[in-house]
């Protein structure tokens, strides 16, 4: 089970950030730091344990800023980050938690970080396992995608999302059109790291839509 939570990981700093105060936005900026380069940089087996702590600190930022909605996406995205690296069943209440966090930022701002909440817990809805083991439902996962699009058309995780779901659902020539797409989106300045590891998974689920298509 440890790839369900594969791919729930985004990373997006938005321009909605400058509406937090200085000391926010390095936290949160140092923490999405953290998140890409655990992700990107760090050998897998060191992981679980470079997560853990990240997530830590992601809950204490909730803790002490509960209006935040862009504190919880990031607990909630670090949170998931980490079940994917564990994996197994132990992982499940890290996700059920992952999510919980999501709810509550959508409560706060759907908007916050041009709707990454929305795009994060769909993610989660297409990949962990349905019920009675989960909380997977792909319908569900269908509906926050298309909220996520909404807000963020061309975005290259909301459209990366949307893909892999398309995909999952055998749309493959849907899905072939959305991951194109975000392939085309725009440099985020800053995010180059994140930027160049989202396309390789972009590039790699290509190869496996356009075999199913051939």
């Amino acid at each position: 089970m440890n790839t369900f939570i594969a791919g729930v990981l985004l990373g997006a700093l938005s321009a909605n950030v400058w509406a937090l105060d200085a000391t926010d936005q390095l936290r949160l900026s140092g923490i999405q730091q953290s998140w890409v380069h655990i992700q990107y940089e760090v050998p897998a087996d060191q992981r679980t344990a470079a997560f853990e702590q990240l997530a830590g600190q992601a809950s204490a930022f909730t803790r002490e800023r509960q209006s935040v909605a862009e504190a919880w996406i990031w607990s909630g995205i670090v949170t998931s980050s980490w079940a994917g690296a564990q994996g197994g069943l132990g992982a499940l209440s890290k996700v059920k938690a992952a999510k919980v966090d999501l709810e509550k930022a959508l409560a706060l701002d759907p908007k916050a970080l041009q709707g990454s909440a929305y795009t994060s817990l769909g993610a989660l809805y297409d990949r962990v396992p349905g019920w009675p083991i989960g909380f997977g439902d792909a319908d569900k996962a269908e509906q926050l995608l298309k909220q996520a699009l909404q807000l963020n058309p061309n975005g290259i995780d909301s459209l990366y999302f949307w893909g892999d779901h398309l995909y999952r659902q055998k749309r493959y020539s849907e899905a072939r059109g959305a991951l194109q797409k975000a392939l085309q989106a725009a440099p985020r300045p800053g995010r180059e790291l994140a930027d160049a590891g989202r396309r390789k998974e972009i590039e790699a689920l290509l190869v496996d839509v356009n075999k199913k298509l051939d």
